[in-house]
């Protein structure tokens, strides 16, 4: 990873219990393909002191956003009064992460990581971001975003463009910070700032909403479109035996045969 990169993620209690969101992401890394070594340039940064405690346990690098008189270590329901607390202050977490000039590559915990992601990230964009669903122009600003992946680069433009995203959050209340992304995309405030914004491809950076046909190219596996924490544990542990299964065959046979995703599943 280039200087000043790192990988980020954000958790509650509920997501650090023992055999919950947390273990399975962390063993994504440890069995996916020229992964592993990835964790040493991972941060994992909790909302609450159990879910700090139990990163300090079991991974290196921990950071704990605590924010006074606000209880995030329960499940926090879609949509919610708490989940939209949440998200709004991880969005604002990243913007400072942005002006210490750190760039990132932000994860949700409930995203699997099969193969390094970089040879499909592109160059010279600011912000680039995973899609619920993709029209195959990563330009097109009418693909549908989701915001527990992206690449963002600290500079000017990105700066700004937190600033003005969190800013938004006033503009549309009620909203996640995804929904407010979704609008502000169009704005022609991110031409004026010089933004260069891409959208990634879910053949490379799929979900249960649009999963990767084939785990030849599959990069990174996101539990969205699934809404509960067991429904997410359940189907993200098929993928992660998918997946198992897929790198148990001989290599010539990986390379030949378009192996794809068990189903049905609870989710998608």
């Amino acid at each position: 990873m280039g200087d000043k990169t790192v990988i980020i993620t954000t958790l509650n209690a509920a997501w650090t219990a023992p055999n919950s969101i947390f273990d399975i992401f962390l063993e994504s890394f440890r069995i996916g393909n020229n992964t592993k070594s990835l964790l040493k340039n991972l941060l994992v940064v909790a909302f609450d002191q159990i879910a700090y405690s139990r990163c300090l346990e079991i991974h290196t690098h921990c950071y704990a956003l605590i924010t006074k008189n606000v209880d995030f270590s329960g499940e926090k329901r879609y949509m919610s009064g708490d989940y939209l607390k949440m998200m709004w202050r991880r969005t604002d977490f990243l913007r400072i992460v942005l002006q210490m000039g750190y760039s990132f590559i932000f994860t949700d915990a409930d995203i699997l990581w099969f193969r390094q992601p970089f040879a499909h990230f592109y160059s010279h964009v600011d912000f680039q971001i995973a899609c619920d669903y993709y029209l195959h122009n990563s330009s097109d600003p009418n693909n549908a975003p989701n915001g527990g992946f992206k690449f963002v680069k600290s500079n000017n433009q990105t700066i700004q463009f937190y600033k003005f995203w969190n800013k938004s959050r006033r503009t549309y209340p009620g909203k996640n910070e995804q929904d407010v992304l979704n609008i502000i995309k169009y704005s022609p405030f991110i031409k004026k700032i010089g933004l260069k914004m891409r959208f990634l491809n879910t053949a490379y950076f799929g979900g249960f909403c649009e999963p990767s046909k084939y785990l030849n190219y599959v990069c990174t596996m996101h539990a969205n479109c699934c809404i509960g924490l067991d429904n997410k544990i359940h189907d993200l542990r098929m993928a992660i035996n998918d997946w198992k299964n897929y790198m148990a065959l001989p290599n010539d046979e990986r390379k030949s045969y378009k192996y794809t995703w068990t189903l049905p599943r609870i989710c998608g």
